[in-house]
């Protein structure tokens, strides 16, 4: 069976840690950015799209979206999953 909660966290955890590693790859080597940035959409060029520059505040407001949102995602993933495979037992 699998362990919702572990899921969750494991997914939210990761997704936090690519949000810091994009975020410091902007900082240090900004054309491999682009291209790793870019590279998830199939080329197109999503990064002309992103601001110019981050404030604190949007730097941390996306990060506390993207963990909430990938924590919540990954829970409700892996209890459909569970439902799905038949040992959702309460």
């Amino acid at each position: 069976m699998l362990n919702k909660l572990a899921f969750a966290n494991s997914l939210a955890i990761l997704s936090g840690a690519f949000y810091m590693a994009f975020y410091v790859l902007a900082l240090i080597w900004r054309d491999a950015f682009r291209f790793l940035f870019n590279a998830q959409f199939f080329g197109a060029d999503v990064a002309s799209l992103l601001p110019g520059e981050l404030t604190y505040g949007g730097f941390a407001g996306t990060f506390v979206v993207l963990i909430i949102g990938s924590w919540l995602f990954g829970f409700v993933w892996a209890w459909l999953y569970a439902r799905l495979a038949g040992s959702n037992r309460p």
